[in-house]
């Protein structure tokens, strides 16, 4: 028999797979001098992805809504608890998301120091002090020097 909520979670766990693949490569490419034209097909890519994976995610909640059971990981959890084969992929797919969130986070500290980075060294090029760049605004914000 088909479970229509089995195949969903199946194939939402391949694309997390394939989301976090491309997370490992992007931040390979972010070590390199110039990441730019590495880049833009990964993005295109991840952003291709991000839709599936939204799109899978709608998927499940409308399995789950079909079954009686609430949205999100307290349905999934309830729908898991009850057969085996789904507690399995259940656990597989919270591990690969687990998993691309760290590759995540860890390429947005790349990019933020790499961003960092980048603007001290125009700090410098401008002669700007880098005391006075390093303040941030009322908004929270590094506010742009102005001087030139």
């Amino acid at each position: 028999m088909k479970d229509a909520l089995l195949d969903t979670i199946i194939d939402e766990y391949a694309t997390v797979e394939a989301f976090a693949s491309l997370l490992a490569v992007e931040q390979k490419a972010l070590t390199t001098a110039y990441p730019g034209e590495i880049l833009k097909p990964i993005v295109e890519q991840k952003s291709s992805m991000a839709d599936k994976l939204a799109m899978l995610e709608r998927t499940r909640e409308g399995h789950l809504r079909e079954r009686g059971l609430p949205a999100g990981k307290r349905g999934m959890d309830l729908a898991a608890a009850k057969d085996a084969r789904l507690n399995e992929q259940w656990s597989l797919l919270q591990k690969s998301a687990e998993r691309a969130r760290r590759l995540n986070f860890n390429n947005g500290l790349m990019i933020r120091t790499r961003m960092d980075y980048n603007r001290r060294i125009l700090a410098v090029l401008r002669g700007t002090p880098e005391k006075a760049s390093s303040f941030y605004g009322p908004d929270g914000k590094v506010p742009m020097y102005s001087g030139l």
